[in-house]
């Protein structure tokens, strides 16, 4: 749930991986190319244990027609097993993910334990997997390993959320990911925050905003 005190509501996003998949870069890629009207310095922390939270952190925000002021923080986790405790605590509370596979084809299986990770870390924390915002982009197009865009469609094709490809070290795909998952995100929180009854925003204007022009 979004957290809300008085005239500002605050989303958090989370992009979910296995190590090395590209999380990071995709975040620094958004600072790059996102322009909304606030915009937060990208912060990252790191630690050589379980003990301090090891994450990166963009904060984005803009103001609604009514004067609401509307905040995105989005955050990565760690890829790596060992900080699973970390992933968690990152994943609690989360309003939406992006989950960063590697299209590499011998990167496989590290995509399916992560995924497989993340829906249990899901239940652990209470979010409802089945109802989460989620998106799925494989990221590394551009590399020689990358599976086909085309076999990666049909392997998911029942699957029922977004898929993107990405090469999110060029900056490709990059915001069209992160805008699929401020649609769904938008489409979940209408009703519950009032967005379009109480503060005047389509989906559109609630997209643009956190995005700010290309």
């Amino acid at each position: 749930m979004p957290d809300q005190d008085g005239n500002r509501l605050s989303f958090k996003l989370v992009y979910y991986g296995p190590a090395q998949s590209g999380k990071t870069t995709n975040l620094l890629s958004l600072h790059e190319q996102l322009a909304p009207e606030l915009k937060g310095e990208m912060m990252t922390m790191e630690t050589q244990d379980d003990r301090t939270l090891f994450f990166d952190l963009l904060p984005l925000g803009f103001h609604a027609p009514s004067g609401l002021s509307i905040r995105c923080r989005l955050f990565t986790v760690p890829g790596q097993v060992a900080h699973d405790g970390t992933r968690k605590a990152v994943l609690s509370r989360a309003d939406g993910v992006v989950f960063v596979a590697d299209i590499q084809r011998n990167q496989e299986t590290n995509n399916a334990e992560a995924f497989r990770s993340l829906s249990e870390n899901c239940a652990r924390v209470g979010i409802d997997l089945e109802h989460l915002p989620l998106v799925v982009q494989f990221n590394k197009c551009d590399l020689p390993g990358a599976i086909p865009q085309a076999e990666i469609r049909e392997r998911w094709a029942q699957a029922p959320w977004p898929l993107h490809f990405a090469s999110a070290l060029h900056g490709e795909g990059v915001r069209e990911t992160f805008a699929s998952l401020l649609g769904a995100l938008y489409r979940q929180q209408d009703e519950a925050c009032g967005l379009s009854r109480e503060h005047g925003l389509s989906q559109a204007a609630f997209v643009a905003g956190l995005m700010g022009r290309p």
